[in-house]
């Protein structure tokens, strides 16, 4: 069985969903499939069953294929460092903080990484879903790129493209990518995916005419646009989530500071029928809101500068509701904030945090990698660790009236702790089972997703 790169005509085609959706429909017809991207560049990040680290993406992707998880699935990720620099993660651990002109220099010291883990996964499984990152046809960066050309060309994998017609100029996004592929990749296409379609798709019908006979490209599918609402991947996906609902009782703000990360702990909300969550990131009035969350940052004392400078963090401080604080956002909360070893900032610093927590935080050099499940407030919660900074006296948790922090990312995916918490906000809330939901949503989007693709072109192209 061969194995399968979806590429991109463009960033944000849907690469991510359609990777686990193509995987999900050659698992249903009895193989074994792995996702796996080479590369990427994301802030949001999960700790993987043994202890490494990996971009939310490939996370996600292996929990609907039920694939463990593991730094074979991301073998390179990339987070937001200080001035132009990037954090380096190889192989689940982080090796390096690099400027990014200097990341692209030594781009082929990390192929051996990208191969052990490729290769890992390739002798287990009968299919590898490979994900591409933006578009394959860069160029200036083609002779750079892990994820898209490189995958394809050394192991010689099948090809879906997938264009996102929501952009505009699909026609010319379809037939540029293909066009500019080298020769080898083109004949290893085995055709377009057209995505996130609104509206009667037979007003369409001439533009999959034109594709397939005058491009001799095949359309693998028109796919409807369906809001999904899991998983999300960026700060861009993120602001796309849409809410219709009915039956509100606790109004949510998420403050949503330059470098927030790990914010796939805010989904359970977004899914809630009873809550509505708000995204902010201005200065704006604060008190129609029930509750205030600050997740996850990248770069926690410049986000913690960003809230004083646009006076949210003086808003934050008078806001006389709860307040619940995730991992940075936490450890905003103490009294000082101590970078001495300069890991998020030019030089050492020791920044007045809200002192609203009796303690300093201090970044220590190890970074904290951990999955587990967690004595905390009371409950039994199964989350994990991923931070610098550490506090003597509040190691994982602090709570007073009104204010709950931990460094324990996905809290919330724990329904008797949401429950409970949310009822003392608010006496009517009822609550839902989160992990019946997203598998719910799952099922019915890839069933939707398959309806609507040529699955047996697909699997005639593979085996």
């Amino acid at each position: 069985m061969k194995n399968i790169s979806i590429f991109g005509t463009s960033s944000d085609a849907g690469k991510s969903t359609l990777t686990f959706v193509i995987g999900k429909i050659l698992q249903e017809k009895g193989y074994k499939v792995a996702p796996f991207k080479a590369q990427n560049v994301s802030n949001n990040s999960k700790v993987c069953d043994d202890g490494s680290e990996i971009a939310i993406a490939q996370y996600f992707q292996s929990e609907v294929l039920g694939v463990k998880t593991s730094y074979h699935l991301n073998p390179v990720l990339l987070k937001s460092g200080r001035g132009s620099s990037a954090s380096l993660i190889v192989e689940g651990k982080v090796v390096s903080n690099k400027d990014v002109r200097e990341y692209y220099r030594d781009l082929d010291l990390l192929k051996p990484a990208v191969k052990r883990c490729y290769e890992y996964l390739d002798k287990r499984y009968d299919c590898i879903v490979s994900e591409g990152a933006g578009s394959p046809v860069e160029l200036n960066l083609m002779h750079k790129d892990l994820s898209n050309i490189f995958i394809a060309d050394y192991y010689n994998t099948k090809i879906i493209l997938v264009a996102n017609i929501e952009k505009g100029g699909v026609f010319a996004s379809i037939y540029g990518c293909y066009n500019l592929l080298p020769k080898k990749l083109r004949d290893n296409v085995i055709g377009v995916i057209i995505n996130k379609f609104r509206g009667d798709k037979t007003l369409f019908d001439e533009g999959v005419r034109i594709i397939q006979e005058d491009f001799k490209i095949p359309v693998l599918g028109v796919l409807d646009y369906i809001p999904f609402n899991l998983g999300f991947e960026d700060s861009a996906s993120l602001q796309n989530f849409i809410q219709k609902k009915q039956n509100i009782k606790i109004k949510i703000g998420v403050i949503a500071y330059p470098t927030m990360s790990n914010y796939n702990d805010i989904e359970p909300l977004i899914a809630d029928q009873e809550v509505f969550v708000e995204f902010v990131s201005s200065n704006i009035a604060l008190d129609k809101f029930d509750l205030l969350i600050l997740p996850g940052s990248k770069l926690v004392i410049k986000d913690l500068k960003w809230l004083k400078d646009t006076g949210l963090f003086e808003n934050i401080k008078s806001f006389q509701k709860d307040i619940f604080v995730i991992c940075g956002g936490y450890e905003m909360m103490f009294n000082t904030l101590n970078d001495k070893y300069a890991l998020e900032n030019d030089t050492a610093i020791i920044e007045k945090g809200f002192a609203l927590i009796d303690d300093e935080v201090v970044f220590e050099k190890n970074k904290i990698l951990k999955k587990s499940s967690y004595k905390i407030f009371g409950f039994d919660i199964n989350g994990f660790e991923i931070h610098h900074g550490v506090s003597k006296k509040y190691p994982l948790e602090y709570e007073n009236e009104k204010l709950k922090g931990t460094f324990i990312h996905g809290i919330f995916d724990n329904d008797e702790f949401r429950t409970d918490y949310f009822k003392s906000i608010c006496d009517e809330y009822k609550g839902f089972i989160f992990k019946s939901y997203k598998e719910s949503k799952v099922d019915e989007f890839v069933n939707k997703m398959k309806s609507q693709l040529d699955v047996k072109r697909i699997l005639n192209s593979v085996l």
